[in-house]
């Protein structure tokens, strides 16, 4: 099994370079967040990384958690990483200082939250949830919630759930049965719960459950949906617990991946109802848990990013040692192998695109939260918006590309589980499905974000990179030019995507979504080259001063030439799919499938 390392230079030198890291220490509320306190706080997350949750990630997937008479244990070490975890101030980083967290922006918390992905992808989910949950209450809780279960939440003593899918209820939410019937100050809640991702464990005292639910006068239809707040324990006047809730877990889910991380059966009132308060306003359950929602999206992006990264280093790890046959290159290790190095710089400079892409999202959700010109901040949440369904579902949709990669690399080897190899596969699966499948993202990109606003933000957007792209066309420097001219060609290709989107979404929608998906891959492919080049520009700026690690650097600019040699050149074909691959894709009828 390989050890994995943090790629720190990479993630400092693009948050550097497209995440802005100096302007977004310098917004307010964050200037006590200078870059050398960032470096600091990655280095020390690498070291927790390693040396804390990867070394328990096997163990997470062979062991799983295990479910007894409604009692949930996880796997061998995740307790105690747990505890130590919350105990060195990790699990509430990116919170507000208001309930307990550090405050700091949310592109160094992306960053570090990257390494958790990349070494326990199952481990990192419950954090996850539970910021998600944070997120919801803060915006639409009331005072006395917040103050009552926040703090708790914040320094994980407390951990958060998301309760959405039911058994018939997949993506339709306008079809969830679950109830809430008032009683005082509180609700009674019912109804059974699927897929609830740590719905039950033993690494903390207590567990939020944010579940979607009916009043008893509500509409049919998402509109009919309220927000409750469930927890597993009451909590008493002076803060601590009381009596255990109506609520249970009545079995776990027996996956493919993620094996560390229980996903829960819930069921709700199975003694009279379970006790839960209102979050926010009756009705509005659905655009309360959207709040959670786009945040556990955009981590799930870095998830496919995370186990991207985890996957790469350990083929590369294997590719170093194995040795196998004679070699092109004279390389006595099959890293000599061409097509071995051709899987490995793919692997290599979708990362690095995959990461410029999460880390600008990241900075500009900053700008969108900190920055003091109102319209500013308006331009940056329309640019968040347009990025969330981008970041999930490209990111996602290359982990798969990357981790099965990954196998290849390994040969048979990959194939077997002691290698590890096929773990990272099994994980990556998963990411492209919950939190909205990638057509699911698709379609909101290509319907709320681009044609409801008549393609204003991505339009802009377009006109970014196209003059990027031409500025690196008149570079005296040979391999930037190379660049640009594949960045330049791209983006026209772009253009040409969304204008036959605006063009036919009004009247033939069914016709849109038929290419959303492609759509969305080139939206990712473009956007990733152009901050990609970015990163190669800069590169190339500081070998020209002859500033910083030329080899490094170096390697940087090379990088970024073979995505624009053998990723961005696949654009033309995705536009091709999406304008004209629409009659064959509705052809059939059903039952000729």
């Amino acid at each position: 099994m390989s050890t994995y390392s943090a790629p720190l230079r990479d993630m400092l030198f693009t948050m550097k370079v497209v995440g802005d890291l100096e302007a977004t220490c310098a917004l307010p509320g964050f200037e006590e967040c200078s870059p050398d306190l960032v470096e600091s706080i990655l280095e020390e997350a690498g070291k927790f990384a390693a040396g804390v949750l990867d070394p328990i990630n096997r163990a997470g997937d062979v062991q799983g958690a295990r479910w007894k008479d409604g009692v949930v244990n996880a796997a061998d070490g995740f307790k105690e990483a747990y505890a130590s975890f919350c105990e060195t101030g990790w699990n509430g980083m990116p919170a507000s200082t208001e309930f307990g967290g550090q405050g700091l922006p949310t592109l160094v918390s992306t960053a570090v939250l990257e390494m958790w992905k990349a070494t326990n992808h199952a481990f990192s989910l419950c954090q996850m949830l539970t910021l998600g949950a944070v997120e919801a209450i803060s915006h639409h809780g009331s005072q006395e919630l917040k103050a009552r279960f926040l703090p708790n939440m914040v320094a994980g003593r407390w951990t958060g759930t998301m309760n959405i899918t039911e058994p018939q209820a997949g993506s339709d939410l306008s079809v969830i049965r679950s109830r809430a019937v008032p009683e005082g100050d509180h609700y009674r809640v019912s109804g059974n719960k699927i897929f609830i991702t740590w719905g039950e464990h033993d690494l903390a005292e207590n567990i939020v459950h944010l579940v979607l639910a009916r009043l008893p006068d509500a509409p049919a239809g998402v509109k009919g949906l309220s927000l409750f707040l469930c927890p597993k324990f009451l909590v008493n006047e002076d803060g601590s617990l009381g009596e255990r809730n109506d609520l249970l877990c009545t079995s776990l889910e027996h996956k493919l991946g993620i094996h560390g991380s229980p996903t829960a059966a819930m069921s709700f009132g199975e003694k009279g109802g379970a006790i839960g308060y209102l979050v926010g306003e009756p009705g509005h359950g659905l655009a309360c848990m959207f709040t959670m929602m786009n945040h556990a999206r955009l981590n799930v992006g870095l998830e496919g990013l995370g186990v991207s990264e985890r996957a790469y280093q350990h083929a590369r790890a294997y590719a170093l040692e194995r040795v196998q046959g004679r070699t092109a290159t004279g390389s006595k290790t099959i890293i000599g192998h061409p097509d071995v190095r051709r899987m490995l710089m793919d692997s290599k400079a979708k990362i690095e695109a995959m990461r410029a892409l999460a880390y600008y999202a990241a900075s500009q959700m900053d700008r969108a939260h900190a920055h003091p010109d109102a319209e500013l901040r308006a331009q940056s949440q329309a640019l968040v918006d347009l990025l969330t369904p981008v970041v999930k579902g490209w990111c996602t949709d290359n982990a798969l590309g990357i981790a099965s990669d990954g196998v290849q690399v390994h040969g048979g080897m990959g194939f077997v589980e002691e290698t590890g190899a096929a773990q990272y596969l099994r994980d990556a699966r998963i990411t492209t499905i919950y939190e909205g499948t990638t057509g699911i993202q698709a379609n909101d990109l290509i319907g709320r974000k681009i044609a409801r606003e008549g393609g204003k933000t991505i339009r802009a957007l377009i006109a970014r990179m196209d003059a990027d792209s031409r500025r690196l066309l008149d570079s005296r420097d040979a391999s930037l030019s190379q660049i640009g001219l594949a960045l330049h060609g791209a983006v026209g290709v772009l253009v040409d995507g969304v204008d036959w989107l605006l063009a036919n979404y009004g009247e033939h929608p069914e016709r849109c979504a038929a290419g959303a998906v492609p759509f969305l891959r080139l939206a990712g492919t473009v956007i990733g080259g152009w901050l990609s080049a970015r990163t190669a520009e800069a590169a190339a700026a500081q070998l020209a001063a002859g500033e910083g690690d030329a080899a490094f650097l170096g390697a940087k600019v090379q990088t970024v030439r073979h995505y624009a040699a053998h990723v961005l050149v696949q654009a033309g074909a995705l536009r091709d799919t999406v304008v004209g691959g629409a009659d064959t894709t509705l052809s059939l009828a059903d039952d000729q499938f």
